[in-house]
């Protein structure tokens, strides 16, 4: 099938280095256009090679930090959902849905009193971990295609109520500012990256209401700090979640 006959979105990126293209395997969720014509992807990492590519990602970025190493398992399941951005096979960027289940979630290691709290208010949860975006790349349209997909799988689709974000302190300003997320743990020590982290808590309704009030509207980002206005349009949201709900045998993504 040619490329564009999968595509949702368009939206501008700057142009990549040039690097080795892995061969082209996964699910398209949604196309975003880079400005010389081109487009990257934003998938499911439901193969070998698709995920081995986001743990080289992760790698990378977690080991330039100086964090110690962090992959993803070998296969994609139904409550840990791995979203990809690619151009040309070349993963440029990587989050994971971490949906709360009876085997809980990886921020409970460190903020279990927080997250029983949440719990006892019944709270659905669900926590967006292993983020890495390539720096070669325009951050804020990635972030923002990355989260809302991820938005759009445990919202709009599973139906978990809050967001949960473990972030080294020093991110806390950003997070805030970008999404609107609120401090609900203070700074421990994650032993499996062994660094410092702060639990931030976002409710998806406000997620919602921004997107409604800013998403698709990339001209409002001289004014707007936030990730929001680079967020897909109602209408490309739409279209996104017919893709997912379509996909769910192979994607995981079936309703609770």
């Amino acid at each position: 099938m040619h490329p564009q006959a999968n595509s949702l979105v368009a939206t501008q990126l700057a142009a990549p280095r040039q690097e080795h293209r892995e061969e082209d395997y996964g699910l398209d969720l949604a196309m975003a256009g880079h400005a010389d014509g081109r487009c990257f992807k934003i998938r499911s990492a439901d193969t070998f090679v698709s995920r081995d590519s986001a743990s080289q990602l992760l790698k990378r970025r977690y080991g330039w930090r100086g964090y110690s190493i962090v992959s993803l398992p070998n296969d994609q399941t139904s409550n840990r959902i791995t979203l990809t951005a690619t151009d040309n096979s070349l993963t440029i960027g990587t989050i994971t849905v971490g949906l709360d289940s009876p085997e809980g979630m990886n921020c409970e290691d460190v903020f279990e009193t927080e997250i029983a709290a949440l719990r006892d208010r019944g709270l659905r949860l669900c926590e967006f971990t292993k983020l890495a975006v390539d720096p070669v790349f325009s951050t804020k349209r990635v972030l923002a295609a990355l989260f809302h997909v991820a938005y759009i799988v445990a919202h709009c689709i599973r139906r978990y109520d809050m967001l949960l974000m473990e972030v080294n302190p020093r991110h806390v300003r950003y997070y805030e500012r970008m999404l609107g997320a609120q401090v609900v743990g203070e700074e421990r020590t994650n032993r499996f990256v062994d660094a410092p982290a702060v639990l931030l808590a976002l409710p998806f309704s406000h997620i919602t209401e921004q997107i409604a009030k800013l998403a698709g509207r990339p001209e409002l980002a001289a004014t707007e700090r936030s990730l929001y206005p680079f967020a897909f349009a109602a209408h490309e949201q739409e279209g996104i979640i017919s893709r997912l709900m379509g996909a769910q045998p192979a994607a995981s993504l079936s309703m609770n």
